[in-house]
């Protein structure tokens, strides 16, 4: 095939090998990312697999090779900027096969009912007591008719809201995927009817293979166009409390049951990685994967997904118990999101700081809401992901996030390693991961960064914003780093003499150089995600090698910077959130947590038990 397109197209290409390593295949969400960056080529760019030859900026063509874990595929591109298209996209390829991490099977709480029980999969947990519900639904036509390319347009537009409102969030890329999708069907299509031949087409390729629970997002946009076509469907759900069972269901759907008396499901033919799966999670919504054909329709149930199972008979001792168990799930839910706005006080009457990790205005009004005290990271590569923005562009940005909240810890740009900007050239190297990023590009692309910081300048207003650089390993970076933002400053003649600069802590490095560092520094962030896989040589999201979160040799790490640190230091990586490491960090005396929005109210309760 390579020398066919040799012989066809002259000069010989730029390729790669690609290997699938993630266990879900090169499926619609990373694929449709892989799709939108290799579209920012001016070259073409092909994928071959298996004898057959198809467009890699096409997220229907990439998707018709079903590529599964094992597979490998060649990319071929051919134009002037072939070279640089090729190593961007080995990059964020190899970033996609890391990130799309299997999802785990939950673990299953041990719990024991007299009743019939059928056993499934949890996807969601929780409890519930209802009568079951047999899925049914409805078309009808509508007044609002519209034609196919204003249909197509219009779901376009909604698929786009969607992303936008949701992106910070695992779903959603979701919608962003789906969009790709029904751009790359639609493209060139003059007709509702070509239109849904080419998506029973898709749907029929991909029918029996690994990638079958992906038809679900055929059918979901189909839907969607069909809705604005004045031919809408949509369930019939119950006014009473019910448990849904279904065959399967669209993504799209979900938000219904949001807002419906469902307050469980249990699905028949789908995965823990489907995009309906992924929805059913973000929602909260208790389900099971199982097969309930023996569960009679109307008959009171229980789904008890802390456990992975149905009770088609339960007894009345069963019910007790479930509902108690309902209960004080519910209770402690509640409990959290009532008392978000107060402090976090552990029973010694010790604050504790919960600030919240933002990217953007949205989630930074978020986390105003569900109840932080300030912003103890905000992630500014959202304004620099697909362009490079304007200073106006990033003052505006910055001035509308800072408007949130008085405390604010704003990070330069982290680029580098496996975060790539396709306007942004860094010299190839052996290992990225070692390479420039973080605080070097300060040396490397001066003009991005002075940009950048003449923004947020001007957007703290002579406000105490502080200012944090990430990977920083050695004193002098940090020094010459601050001396150039005070050049920056004078340059434009700002005053910044209320802010503060400060680092993050990701480089073991830095752990043996806290006392240098508290001549110098205002504060310290320790970034866990980072520090953890640079102190074990392993890459946190690798597919087959494991980093231990809780080893005693973290812990150590982050005691070590408290006690020899005479400035500020909190934490804004993962282990901030997690239930099962919060009471050692308090321990050894973290007082200022940084988590995300949605970990807030749960997170400022743990910190009350312990």
């Amino acid at each position: 095939m390579l020398q066919l397109f040799q012989q066809l197209f002259g000069k010989k290409p730029h390729t790669i090998q690609l290997h699938i390593s993630s266990a879900n295949g090169f499926h619609l969400r990373p694929v449709a990312e892989f799709v939108n960056t290799a579209k920012t080529f001016a070259c073409d760019i092909s994928a071959l697999h298996q004898h057959k030859s198809v467009s890699a900026k096409s997220v229907n063509a990439l998707l018709s090779l079903g590529l599964e874990k094992g597979d490998s595929f060649t990319l071929l591109a051919r134009g002037k900027d072939a070279k640089a298209a090729t190593e961007t996209l080995q990059t964020l390829f190899a970033r996609l096969m890391r990130e799309d991490k299997e999802v785990s099977t939950l673990g299953k709480e041990s719990q024991v009912y007299d009743g019939q029980i059928i056993e499934g999969e949890i996807i969601s947990r929780g409890v519930v007591i209802a009568p079951a519900c047999r899925y049914a639904e409805r078309e009808f036509a509508t007044e609002a008719r519209l034609d196919f390319s204003e249909a197509l347009a219009k779901s376009l537009d909604e698929l786009e809201t969607l992303y936008l409102a949701h992106k910070e969030e695992e779903n959603g890329s979701i919608y962003l995927a789906q969009k790709a999708l029904l751009h790359a069907i639609a493209d060139d299509l003059d007709s509702f009817e070509t239109f849904e031949l080419t998506i029973a087409e898709a749907s029929a390729h991909l029918a029996g293979s690994k990638m079958a629970s992906k038809i679900i997002d055929y059918k979901d946009i189909l839907r969607r166009v069909k809705n604005h076509r004045g031919i809408k469907t949509e369930m019939i759900l119950p006014e009473t409390s019910a448990i849904l069972l279904a065959e399967d269901l669209l993504p799209s759907q979900i938000t219904q049951l949001s807002n419906s008396r469902i307050e469980g499901v249990v699905l028949k033919k789908t995965t823990l990685t489907s995009h309906t799966a992924i929805l059913l999670r973000a929602a909260g919504i208790p389900s099971l994967i199982a097969d309930y054909s023996t569960v009679k329709e109307h008959r009171r149930v229980i789904l008890d997904a802390n456990s992975g199972m149905i009770v088609t008979k339960p007894s009345e001792k069963d019910l007790a118990e479930a509902e108690k168990r309902k209960t004080e799930d519910r209770k402690q839910r509640d409990i959290a999101a009532n008392r978000r706005f107060e402090k976090a006080l552990t029973r010694t009457q010790r604050q504790i700081h919960v600030l919240s990790n933002v990217t953007d205005i949205d989630s930074a009004k978020e986390a105003r809401e569900e109840g932080a005290e300030g912003i103890g990271l905000l992630r500014t590569e959202f304004l620099f992901k697909n362009r490079k923005p304007s200073i106006e562009e990033q003052t505006k940005a910055y001035t509308e996030i800072f408007s949130c909240f008085e405390n604010i810890t704003v990070r330069t740009l982290d680029v580098g390693g496996d975060k790539k900007l396709p306007y942004l050239t860094l010299q190839e190297e052996d290992n990225p991961f070692l390479g420039i990023r973080g605080i070097r590009l300060f040396k490397t692309h001066s003009q991005l960064m002075e940009e950048q910081l003449h923004a947020i300048f001007l957007a703290a207003n002579g406000r105490p914003v502080k200012v944090m650089f990430p990977m920083v390993s050695t004193v002098e970076e940090f020094v010459q780093a601050k001396a150039f933002a005070f050049r920056t400053a004078e340059k434009y003649d700002l005053d910044i003499s209320a802010m503060l600069f400060g680092i993050m802590v990701e480089v073991p490095s830095v752990l043996f150089l806290i006392k240098d560092f508290n001549r110098v520094t205002d504060f310290y962030s320790i970034g866990t995600n980072d520090l953890t896989q640079y102190l074990f040589a392993i890459e946190r999201t690798h597919p087959s090698l494991k980093v231990d979160e809780y080893s005693s040799v973290v812990f150590d790490a982050i005691k070590t910077v408290i006690d020899q640190a005479d400035k500020p230091v909190s934490i804004c990586g993962e282990l901030a959130a997690d239930p099962k490491a919060v009471g050692t960090l308090l321990k050894i005396g973290i007082e200022t947590l940084s988590v995300s929005p949605k970990s807030i109210a749960a997170t400022k309760e743990e910190i009350r038990h312990v």
